[in-house]
């Protein structure tokens, strides 16, 4: 071998040997690679719930001019929707669909009467909510709003005629949604509604006026969905 070859394969080990550490150095001071950030997911301000409720009115009222005249309703179990928009994350609407009907029985001096008529209800009603959000999964809220509820398909029975009058009321209410996931979550829901209708009524060929005091409470579970 001559001795400038000898001199290259001595060279270049010794080279190598001698720039590694500083090449080293340099990979370990380089800034890591870029990596872009994960992007941001906006909830939906849409909500929805079906629920069971169970409708119970709290028996009384009155027919004018008869003393001693009391009412009674019947309770009620029917299905529920509710869609919530969110305003922020503790604000929100929330508009309760929903019809329910009910028997109508005399009490009182009336109870002979017995069941003086029935009729269906359709309560909208419309609350604001602020919801608590330190909680994680465990997402409780309260809320107040108004009602109004429509009286329908109404029939007579014990009585000639009978018509219960459409009427506003108020609302309150308390609950809680428990989430799975980020879409789906289990709702437990209390409400107490404020409601005395006026209502008309014909008995034995008399017309009568009165006022229901319903109030009723609409106690409800179910399945919450966030869009």
């Amino acid at each position: 071998m001559s001795k400038a070859l000898q001199a290259i394969t001595v060279a270049i080990p010794a080279a190598f040997l001698i720039a590694a550490p500083a090449f080293a150095a340099d990979v370990a001071s380089a800034p890591p690679a870029y990596k872009a950030p994960a992007p941001v997911v906006e909830k939906s301000p849409w909500q929805i719930r079906l629920r069971l409720l169970g409708v119970l009115p709290e028996d009384g009222g009155k027919v004018n001019g008869v003393p001693g005249s009391d009412l009674d309703y019947s309770d009620s179990i029917v299905p529920e929707l509710d869609i919530t928009y969110y305003f922020t994350d503790n604000w929100a609407a929330e508009l309760i669909l929903g019809v329910t009907p009910h028997d109508i029985d005399g009490a009182g001096s009336l109870a002979g009467l017995g069941k003086i008529g029935e009729a269906w209800l359709l309560p909208p009603t419309l609350t604001l909510q602020y919801h608590f959000t330190e909680f994680g999964a465990f997402k409780p809220y309260v809320g107040a709003g108004v009602n109004y509820t429509i009286f329908f398909n109404q029939k007579a029975d014990a009585a000639d005629s009978l018509d219960v009058h459409d009427t506003w009321g108020w609302a309150l209410q308390a609950g809680f949604d428990y989430m799975i996931d980020a879409h789906w979550g289990f709702n437990v829901d209390v409400k107490k509604l404020f409601l005395k209708p006026d209502f008309d009524v014909t008995v034995a060929g008399t017309p009568l006026t009165g006022t229901a005091d319903l109030d009723p409470w609409i106690v409800g579970v179910g399945v919450t969905y966030r869009f």
